[in-house]
């Protein structure tokens, strides 16, 4: 069982590995490798540790990581179309993996339904086209010295109270849970905030828009950094990000009430040559011991085994995604929704311009 101080150690240890330039030799040259986009940040170090490391050494498949902007639908698209493949893989969303699915498919089916470790993993955290790698959440997380002797925030509608709970606010400059928070905070029942009403969330918006002299991209890492210098004191952002605050001994608490939670999924781009190489990563990447090495940073296993006992430290389990305790108070995002993701951008950013 890993904890947290001793995974920590061992990631500040890879960090000067994971940044120096990745260098061909003739040993190289020769060896098969996979291109894969991931988060960038804390899970590049991470996953570079735990997860591209040993595969390379137990499969001799070197795995070279590349970061993009979030949800990188256009750039897929652009790949596979063109056939020009500066990725084989990647880590992105199940909304994004639905997306890229429903009509012009641009995603390689893995095939690994049949396969032991894959069929255990829950259905609605995988799919012909994804297997999840992790469960990630968008809770609220605020510092606790700006609530020091009075009633911190907990929901949505308390984000939105600016007279009961002040202080620096920040939103996601994205609709991508922005939306279902801001009607959320509007009163409409988490099980009814599908299909979103988008003029609705955006009326919602108004309310707000004053009171958001930030608005934090950058994959969470912004809103991270905006935490700890305490540019902000209260903002919705991805629960492993939250946690590296806290990690790095920033005074800030996460509320899970009213949380929004899917799955990053890895996906392979339809025609890649490397597509047999990416299925041996998948398999190798959703072994339950490997997803637990994982947990100690805030990244939640989607493979139930996991959580067996002397796996991850219980006190670290309480802070997953996956967590039963959690999971009953967090909304599983319906990426059917995010089919027309282009026009609700589209008529998002337009508000944010307005």
């Amino acid at each position: 069982m890993i904890t947290r101080r001793t995974a920590l150690k061992k990631i500040v240890a890879a960090t000067a590995a994971i940044s120096a330039p990745f260098i061909f030799t003739p040993s190289r040259a020769a060896a098969q490798r996979i291109v894969l986009r991931d988060p960038g940040g804390i899970y590049s170090k991470i996953y570079n540790e735990i997860l591209y490391q040993p595969f390379t050494r137990e499969t001799g498949i070197a795995v070279v990581s590349v970061q993009s902007d979030a949800e990188p639908t256009a750039q897929i698209r652009t790949m596979v179309e063109t056939q020009s493949y500066l990725w084989d893989m990647m880590a992105i969303s199940h909304r994004a993996v639905h997306f890229m699915t429903t009509g012009k498919v641009y995603l390689e089916k893995h095939g690994l339904e049949d396969d032991p470790i894959i069929s255990s993993i829950p259905p609605h955290f995988r799919s012909a086209y994804g297997v999840g790698t992790n469960a990630y959440a968008t809770v609220l997380a605020y510092r606790t010295d700006a609530f020091k002797g009075r009633q911190a925030p907990k929901s949505w509608q308390d984000f939105w109270d600016v007279e009961n709970f002040p202080g620096r606010r920040s939103l996601r400059k994205l609709p991508f849970d922005t939306i279902e928070i801001a009607l959320m905070a509007d009163g409409v029942p988490a099980g009814s905030v599908y299909p979103c009403d988008l003029d609705r969330a955006l009326r919602s918006l108004d309310k707000i828009k004053s009171q958001i002299p930030v608005w934090w991209g950058g994959g969470g890492t912004h809103a991270e950094h905006l935490l700890k210098t305490r540019e902000i004191d209260l903002v919705p952002v991805f629960s492993i990000w939250a946690q590296s605050a806290i990690d790095a001994g920033a005074p800030v608490a996460i509320s899970w009430e009213q949380h929004l939670y899917g799955c990053h999924n890895w996906a392979i781009l339809k025609g890649t040559p490397n597509a047999d190489a990416c299925r041996k990563f998948i398999r190798f990447a959703c072994q339950p011991e490997r997803q637990a090495l994982l947990a100690p940073y805030g990244i939640g296993p989607t493979h139930p085994g996991a959580f067996k006992p002397n796996r991850i430290d219980p006190n670290y389990a309480k802070r997953l995604p996956t967590h039963p305790d959690n999971l009953k108070k967090g909304l599983f995002i319906d990426a059917s929704y995010w089919l027309k993701q282009d026009a609700i951008i589209q008529q998002f950013n337009h508000w944010l311009l307005s």
